[in-house]
């Protein structure tokens, strides 16, 4: 639970608060349902549509109040996508609820909702399918209800813009609510049974002509994030960061200094039973402001972990020792005529890849308020993953699952890091400590980005063997990265084809859809990145390595032979074997990558004349998993200055096939803001660890894409009706490889590390041994 100082009588009492002196400060309008739980919305808007207040609910994910609210209860995250309108979207269209009547619901923790996760790209995808039941199944019942009170037989009944027709006379559906009293619920099986509605028969999923639900808060200011959130009484803390994640142990503690900071009132060393907050020291006081002067006045003696001197270079000099072995890691894929096709080839390529640590810098660092009421420690935060935490935080108070629920805000960016949910745990047991006591901890972007779960720095090496027509017989890709799903997740781990366990998030990518004969994809652990720091999952994870590594080679080899490298990737994109693809959710396989690559190449003008020093460069994959790929296909054409080695993005060209577009505005948005995060990583982005912690600690130093840097995009989504796939990730994965493409087709040097600096640049140009030799 924690040591308090003797400081333990200043600024009141410690025990549990009174019923009533949890009072939420509450946004009013259109900003009630967006952040708060139901049960709070439901007291202070009881027209809201929630159920309580005579609602009917078919399933859970949906009510119906009598005034013709349509509430669709959402298990998301909201970061900035709208993922509550793009869901709601599909219920709605399936019971063909009058749009201006829906409203979204983020709820809290309960087992009930089964995965509470977001992230993968999955949302959409996950949601489908048991949406479009859920709007089926409110549809029918609303039409058997509305059919009696309308006097006819259902099959006379037809349902649009939230009412039931029979001919010339229709009804309501919160006036067959408010009449019929629907009772009528489905079961799951009932649920995947029931008819559903053509893809041409669609009003709501793919209109672009809909906003988004949640705007008018965002903009207006009503809207509530997890830092917003208050209940009377609570105090502040900020926590005194150790030197290592691991490992680290408080030996004294001096807060002399701290007593003199006004509001100041103790310290607490966190004892964490779940083991991730380790050597944590806790100031507490009764503004934040004072919080932060306390946690920096705090002097504290600690024996540092093992992976106090590990650096950057030590984690790649790892993974590649690792890939050199031939006996380490798991194999996802392998062919058992590799070794044979290596054996015989006439010539072969090999070319090692490398990506630097990527932080999160989410523009709302992490926070948590955690107090115990009634029994309940209840925790307020924006989180990706209640699935996740939970276990973890009933570890580390020492308290049943069920006597803990996490209470859903906004998050003012996740983008992988509100994933892992380690900034709840020293909140809840510095609560603890106080005895149920609210406690407010805010991390400041310093305290945030040392301790951030990063995008481990990783290595990847392509191999490839060709027959004397330098036709591809074999490949093999090897990458060793930090896990996140390992050290976060292990029940995620996935299953190689050697019966070993391994992290799908670390080489996703690299099981991709070329023909290349014998295949082998080997995924190793780097287990001193384990040690040293929490590898965390950052937008599209693997396959912003992966995908850098795959298509970098891919080119390399491409001009090598003196090929196209469109026509190249088309020629090895046939769509066999392996390749076809499965319904529902890869239909079509490498057939459809190979469509957004021929299109990107017509968009962009591939092949036409350039300026001097400027290229074209082609990039191509799929996100976020090879289970549900969204095909996409980049072109960038740069300018290389070479005379300073700076590398300006002028253009990106993208073509995406996601299948159904459910929100085509948000899938726009989505892709242009993972592009450009791809772009930042390209050439602006990147940590390196240094004596076990990452180098930057604020954004005077970690500097990435400014607006100034921000090139011409043009974006195209291929028509489908195919089942939707992800879009918060794809656009990150092809722009740095297809970066790298066009600075060699621009003058003539292959970079092979990330983020591509001026100085790596210019020391290329100079030593012109970039290319690779096969």
């Amino acid at each position: 639970m924690g040591r308090l100082s003797q400081m333990d009588k200043r600024g009141g009492a410690t025990g549990q608060m009174s019923r009533r002196g949890f009072l939420m400060i509450a946004a009013g309008g259109a900003g009630a349902l967006f952040g708060f739980p139901a049960a709070r919305a439901a007291e202070q808007f009881p027209a809201a549509g929630l159920p309580g207040n005579g609602a009917f609910e078919p399933t859970i994910w949906c009510a119906i109040a009598p005034d013709g609210t349509v509430t669709v209860n959402i298990i998301r995250a909201e970061m900035g996508q709208h993922i509550g309108s793009a869901l709601a979207r599909i219920i709605a269209d399936e019971m063909d609820a009058d749009w201006n009547r829906v409203r979204i619901n983020y709820v809290d923790s309960d087992p009930k909702w089964g995965l509470m996760v977001t992230g993968g790209s999955w949302s959409v995808w996950m949601t489908w399918d048991v949406f479009r039941q859920a709007g089926a199944a409110a549809r029918i019942a609303l039409t058997e209800a509305g059919a009696g009170l309308l006097g006819v037989a259902p099959g006379q009944c037809i349902t649009r813009d939230g009412m039931v027709v029979a001919g010339s006379r229709s009804i309501s559906y919160g006036d067959i609510v408010a009449r019929a009293h629907p009772s009528h619920s489905f079961t799951p099986d009932e649920m995947a049974k029931l008819p559903l509605k053509p893809a041409s028969e669609r009003r709501l999923v793919g209109n672009d002509t809909l906003k988004a639900l949640d705007i008018p808060p965002k903009t207006n200011g009503t809207a509530i994030y997890g830092i917003d959130a208050r209940v009377e009484g609570m105090v502040y803390a900020r926590p005194k960061m150790p030197p290592t994640r691991y490992g680290s142990r408080v030996r004294s503690v001096d807060d002399s200094a701290a007593r003199t900071v006004k509001g100041y009132q103790r310290y607490i060393e966190l004892d964490d039973p779940s083991g991730v907050v380790q050597g944590w020291v806790v100031a507490v006081a009764s503004t934040y402001t004072a919080a932060i002067r306390a946690a920096d006045l705090l002097k504290v003696d600690w024996a540092p972990g093992d992976a106090v001197h590990v650096s950057e270079q030590d984690v790649i000099d790892h993974g590649r020792a690792q890939i050199d072995r031939k006996d380490g890691g798991v194999m996802v894929f392998d062919d058992p005529g590799v070794d044979a096709a290596f054996a015989a080839a006439a010539t072969t390529f090999a070319q090692d890849y490398t990506c630097a640590s990527v932080l999160h810098y989410q523009l709302e660092p992490t926070n948590a308020l955690a107090f115990e009421k009634d029994g309940i420690f209840e925790i307020h935060a924006g989180n990706q993953w209640q699935s996740l935490i939970l276990p973890t935080l009933a570890k580390a108070l020492e308290r049943p699952e069920d006597k803990i629920v996490l209470r859903s805000y906004l998050l003012g960016g996740g983008f992988g890091r509100r994933l892992n949910g380690d900034y709840m745990i020293p909140a809840a047991l510095a609560s603890k400590a106080l005895g149920g006591k609210p406690v407010k901890l805010i991390l400041t972007r310093s305290d945030d980005m040392q301790f951030d779960s990063f995008r481990s720095p990783s290595i990847q090496r392509v191999r490839v063997a060709f027959n004397g027509k330098h036709a591809i017989t074999a490949m093999e890709y090897h990458a060793s990265a930090g896990w996140p799903t390992q050290v976060m997740a292990a029940a995620f781990m996935s299953k190689g084809v050697d019966g070993k366990k391994y992290d799908p998030f670390a080489i996703a990518g690299g099981d991709h859809w070329y023909e290349v004969g014998a295949f082998r994809v080997r995924a190793l652990s780097n287990d001193l990145a384990n040690r040293t720091f929490r590898p965390g999952w950052l937008r599209s994870v693997s396959p912003g390595w992966t995908s850098w590594g795959l298509e970098s080679g891919w080119d390399e080899i491409a001009h090598a032979q003196g090929r196209d490298a469109v026509q190249f990737r088309l020629d090895h994109l046939t769509g066999a074997g392996r390749n076809k693809g499965q319904a529902p959710d890869s239909t079509g396989g490498a057939l459809r990558q190979a469509a957004v690559v021929r299109r990107v190449a017509e968009k962009a003008g591939w092949g036409r004349a350039l300026p001097a020093d400027t290229g074209l460069g082609i990039a191509t994959t799929f996100g976020q998993e090879r289970g549900m790929p969204t095909w996409i296909a980049c072109c960038a054409q740069v300018h290389v200055d070479r005379a300073t080695g700076i590398v300006r993005c002028q253009k990106l060209t993208i073509v995406v096939d996601a299948g159904t577009i459910v929100d085509p505005d948000g899938a726009r948005a989505q892709t242009e803001g993972a592009a450009l995060w791809g772009l930042s990583m390209a050439l602006f982005e990147g940590s390196e660890i240094v004596n076990g912690l990452p180098r930057d600690r604020n954004l005077d130093t970690y500097t990435p894409l400014r607006i100034a840097d921000v090139p011409e995009m043009d974006i195209e989504f291929l028509p489908s009706t195919e089942k939707p796939t992800g879009l918060g990730e794809p656009g990150t994965t092809v722009v740095a490889p297809a970066i790298g493409n066009a600075i060699f087709n621009a003058v003539g040097v292959r970079m092979r590390h990330l983020p591509i600096r001026p100085a790596d640049v210019l020391h290329a140009l100079r030593s012109r041994n970039g290319t690779a030799s096969t």
